[in-house]
């Protein structure tokens, strides 16, 4: 299984569970990164650079290899969940506006054309939502919180 990183997970990680504090967890990440097993997508990257942890915008800088540019087939998924009209307010006005960063979509993108690609996220189906576990279940892409994700590796510390 692959899993494919939301930003939202990133964030969590490096926020709340420091590597001095929280060694076996980050031995375990490390060697999940470094067997190609966590993968994520250049959009998350992006909303990375704004991220107020410094640790965390400085080991992104250095992990090109996880965050690749999505690729045709991935931009081609991109398309299909836009072209469900209720998705596409997943794009704020503001976002369209600006050009602000959205990388919701290429992650879902990425996790579609993975074999055994398995969305994480710490965002929550809502009713009528739009957002990326709403996505994934419409789509039946594997999609799952950090926790469940911890669970599926079975770390316990």
């Amino acid at each position: 299984m692959t899993y494919v990183f939301d930003t939202n997970v990133f964030s969590q990680l490096f926020h709340s569970f420091y590597r001095s504090q929280f060694p076996t967890l980050w031995s375990n990440f490390d060697s999940l990164v470094d067997k190609g097993l966590i993968t994520s997508t250049r959009e998350v990257s992006r909303e990375i650079e704004d991220d107020r942890v410094k640790s965390l915008r400085e080991w992104a800088k250095d992990k090109h290899e996880l965050f690749p540019a999505p690729t045709a087939d991935e931009a081609l998924f991109v398309r299909k969940i836009f072209n469900v009209k209720h998705f596409q307010q997943i794009i704020e006005q503001k976002k369209l506006l600006k050009g602000g960063k959205n990388a919701d979509p290429f992650v879902i993108a990425r996790a579609s054309v993975l074999e055994k690609g398995t969305v994480v996220t710490m965002e929550s189906e809502t009713r009528n939502g739009a957002n990326i576990p709403n996505i994934c279940r419409r789509f039946s892409i594997p999609c799952m919180s950090l926790e469940a994700f911890m669970k599926q590796e079975q770390w316990v510390f």
